[in-house]
């Protein structure tokens, strides 16, 4: 199967001991042939700059529905307006690593009035002003309180299943929130970009819920799990809860692309440094039969990680397939167990 990028047009330059190099060309020049579509999302090419129009982020007003829950009507798409100023420098040109492995859908690409779903759409901002879109989907007397953080694809409408069955089956609150560049988020998606966006929603949750942020759970699937690696490393969360995700950005790069894996800077997305810093406790999961992250990845990352943790293998399961129903119980007993750590 063969897969024709979009032609944006890059300026690529690559230092070497003698000059730098610069090339234009279009990413549309690269044609791949690959039998696993979903290796796409991994391939690095390079340490680029993308020049696109549009690139920047921008600002927004602190906003959400004034009803406390809400199956409100399809919302209207924020617009876009120039950034003002900030004291945090969040990178706005995307490198083509970047381009590649963010695959976001705009809205209204997806279902945005999801039936039987109890939510609330919040806005809030990044740190750098930039206005981020979630889904508060609140359950009373919760068991915990989950910021959850999807994978490299879609957006959130796309999980109003798993939401649901988090709210009614597993009786704990949630803020689901899109990346910068995701649904009805503004700006582009950067790996930055996207650990500053889920901070703030960690910080609104707080807020929404009123906990503390250390209170919050994390728990992230695929893409997702490396961003709650990176925020538990920086502010020691209830617990944490990574799905299907990677040792680090560089080390799946070696897998599926070994000659460009050298392009990829090492400290970009590294999960198994980053754990090392979070002592909360930790629940890791993994499909055996996962082609696009082997499950390696996710025993790297446990054998990473501090006590008290745990390692789950889902018996036949792929990257994107369900929970069993014995990874559930497994789930609800160790945000059981939370409730019993001071």
């Amino acid at each position: 199967m063969q897969f024709m990028l979009t032609r944006y047009p890059v300026r690529l330059m690559i230092p070497s001991a003698q000059a730098n190099f610069e090339k234009t060309f279009t990413i549309g020049d690269m044609m791949l042939s690959n039998q696993n579509p979903q290796k796409i999302n991994f391939l690095i090419a390079g340490l680029a700059s993308i020049w696109l129009t549009g690139c920047s982020g921008s600002p927004a007003q602190i906003s959400q529905s004034p009803s406390p829950i809400s199956n409100s009507p399809s919302p209207k798409e924020p617009t876009e307006t120039e950034q003002g100023d900030s004291s945090t420098d969040i990178p706005k040109i995307r490198s083509i690593d970047e381009l590649l492995l963010f695959q976001p859908s705009k809205y209204p690409e997806g279902d945005w009035t999801p039936q039987d779903l109890n939510y609330l759409d919040v806005y809030f901002e990044s740190a750098d002003g930039t206005r981020i879109h979630s889904w508060y989907c609140a359950t009373e007397t919760p068991v915990a309180h989950i910021l959850f953080l999807h994978g490299n694809a879609g957006n959130l409408s796309g999980r109003s299943r798993f939401l649901k069955k988090l709210q009614e089956e597993h009786h704990v609150s949630v803020l689901c929130v899109d990346y910068r560049g995701y649904g009805l988020s503004e700006g582009k998606a950067t790996a930055e970009g996207a650990i500053a966006d889920a901070k703030a929603a960690r910080k609104e949750f707080a807020k929404l819920a009123e906990i503390k942020e250390q209170d919050v759970v994390l728990m992230g699937r695929s893409l997702g799990g490396a961003i709650a690696i990176q925020l538990a490393a920086d502010l020691k969360p209830k617990g944490l809860v990574v799905e299907s995700s990677f040792a680090s950005l560089k080390s799946v790069a070696k897998h599926h692309f070994p000659k460009l894996a050298w392009l990829v800077p090492e400290e970009k997305l590294n999960s198994e440094a980053a754990i090392k810093n979070c002592t909360a406790p930790v629940l890791i999961s993994h499909g055996d039969r996962d082609q696009v992250i082997p499950d390696k990845f996710g025993k790297a990352l446990f054998a990473a990680a501090n006590e008290p943790k745990r390692f789950v293998t889902i018996p036949g399961a792929g990257h994107n397939d369900r929970h069993s129903p014995e990874y559930d119980q497994i789930f609800d007993q160790f945000l059981q167990s939370l409730n019993s750590i001071e």
